[in-house]
């Protein structure tokens, strides 16, 4: 893939100056590309299927992050080299966007068990390597922040010699993790190009279970990551664990009491504070130079002293319900008209919160004939769905979940359909329930109000193969649809 580059802050030139440099860029780095495999970086696990909603990324990991090299020159009012702040996983690039996206449950971690590690890349375009760096974020991050130059410690914990050689696909390249680091943290890998000025910049989203090694004799034993903003009467609970099992004499609990203490920031610090209060042997916070251990209003590390025996902490939210969350089906016809066995389902909704609803029209045979997914706000909705069934009387199911997660609501009413019915039945819409397709299986494909049956084995193995983009059997409308169906 050839892809052009902006240099963002180094260049005070004309426009026509800027295309020119990329251009020139692009050119150099075309045929160079490769993806940080051990630990896996995020845009690999996107194309693993571990991370979701990625946008491009899941389709070439190997030229996520590609830019100009220079990391991480822009600090203390330098000149900016490399990707800008806020664009580091994605080098800048808008069709792998969707990997700067920054939260702390945002992206699947690999768990690091061993602070000797072995970094392995994949070149499927090599080209010669001056180096090799890898960054990791600071203590205290903020993991609901964009990544910026701000995030990572200034220097590179390891720096790996390229040679100016190809380097080889899976070598191994030998790093210690940094001793003071646990729990959740980002480790950026930088391939510096060697005949090009290129570089690729990869992340890793990694949860740092090794033992630290750190003066006073603490050993990092978990994290407080907050995220999730919690609602008065919510409780949050630091479980502690030993060799033998979880340890209620160091486990804590608190409660959030207003609604000032429910903000991730808020709850994490008063946790931590009492964390400290509680006990002299395990302490919460970020350890500042001189090793003294304080909490802070955002993530905060835990440690033990070896004599207390815990080993580890998990940190569990025991959220209610929102009590103020409503969800009905509001006013609606009394009956829908069928014409060739199709109608228009328009209904009411009344919702006190944002949700995430899901809207099923089932007939008598408890076959969803018709269905809607969206998110609404607190407020009075009309909706429309459009249905495909026979006369008769239908069910109209209503589901939603809060954005918070914490509370799932449901209404269903009759709802009765009448007129000309739709004649043929079928089991699916045409893509749904893809995967379980089968012989005999029986579609309505929507693009043409046409129901289709899949052939007998063994064509009946074509009826599952789909894609937006490779769509040769899709009924009635791929090029080789024959081949998988019959249409009834």
């Amino acid at each position: 893939m050839s892809v052009t580059f902006v240099k963002r802050a180094t260049l005070t030139a004309g426009t026509s100056s800027v295309l020119l440099l990329s251009a020139m860029l692009a050119s150099q780095s075309a045929s160079a590309h490769g993806y940080l495999e051990v630990p896996p970086s995020r845009a690999l696990l996107c194309q693993q299927g571990k991370n979701v909603n990625c946008g491009g990324a899941q389709y070439e990991p190997q030229s996520v992050g590609e830019t100009f090299k220079g990391f991480p020159a822009g600090i203390g009012g330098a000149p900016m080299q490399g990707p800008v702040d806020g664009k580091i996983a994605s080098g800048g690039h808008s069709l792998f966007s969707a990997v700067d996206a920054q939260s702390a449950n945002r992206w699947h971690l690999t768990e690091i068990k061993d602070r000797n590690i072995d970094f392995q890349w994949q070149y499927p375009a090599p080209h010669p390597a001056t180096k090799h760096e890898y960054f990791i974020s600071r203590n205290g991050w903020n993991p609901n922040e964009p990544l910026t130059r701000a995030t990572f410690e200034p220097a590179a914990f390891c720096t790996v010699d390229g040679g100016h050689k190809l380097p080889v696909a899976g070598a191994k390249q030998n790093c210690q993790i940094p001793a003071d680091k646990s729990g959740q943290h980002v480790i950026l890998g930088i391939w510096t190009v060697g005949d090009t000025d290129a570089a690729f910049y990869n992340v890793a989203d990694v949860n740092i279970l090794a033992e630290p090694e750190l003066p006073g004799g603490w050993s990092g034993v978990g994290s407080i990551a907050s995220s999730d903003t919690l609602l008065v009467g919510d409780k949050v609970k630091a479980r502690a664990f030993t060799a033998n099992g979880e340890s209620p004499q160091y486990s804590v609990e608190i409660s959030i009491d207003n609604p000032e203490e429910g903000s991730p920031n808020e709850w994490s610090f008063k946790l931590a504070e009492k964390i400290n209060q509680t006990h002299k042997l395990i302490r919460a916070g970020v350890r500042d130079e001189n090793g003294n251990i304080e909490p802070i209003k955002g993530n905060n590390s835990l440690y033990a002293q070896k004599e207390s025996g815990v080993t580890s902490y998990i940190v569990k939210a025991d959220i209610l319900p929102d009590p103020g969350a409503r969800l009905a089906i509001g006013s609606k016809p009394e009956k829908y008209q069928l014409e060739k066995g199709q109608a228009k389902v328009d209904f009411g909704v009344v919702s006190t919160r944002k949700m995430n609803i899901e809207v099923n029209l089932y007939d008598e045979n408890q076959k969803s004939v018709g269905s809607l997914k969206q998110e609404i706000g607190a407020q009075n909705y009309i909706l429309s769905m459009d249905v495909r069934s026979n006369p008769g009387a239908h069910t109209l199911v209503l589901t939603g979940t809060t954005l918070d997660g914490r509370t799932t609501l449901q209404d269903s009413q009759p709802a009765e359909l009448v007129g000309e019915g739709a004649g043929v039945e079928y089991d699916f819409v045409f893509p749904e329930g893809i995967s379980g397709y089968t012989a005999g299986t029986k579609v309505l494909q929507p693009k043409t109000n046409e129901v289709f049956e899949c052939k007998p084995f063994p064509e009946s193995g074509y009826c599952k193969q789909y894609s937006p983009t490779a769509n040769g059997y899709e009924p009635g409308v791929g090029a080789h649809w024959h081949m998988a169906w019959n249409k009834l």
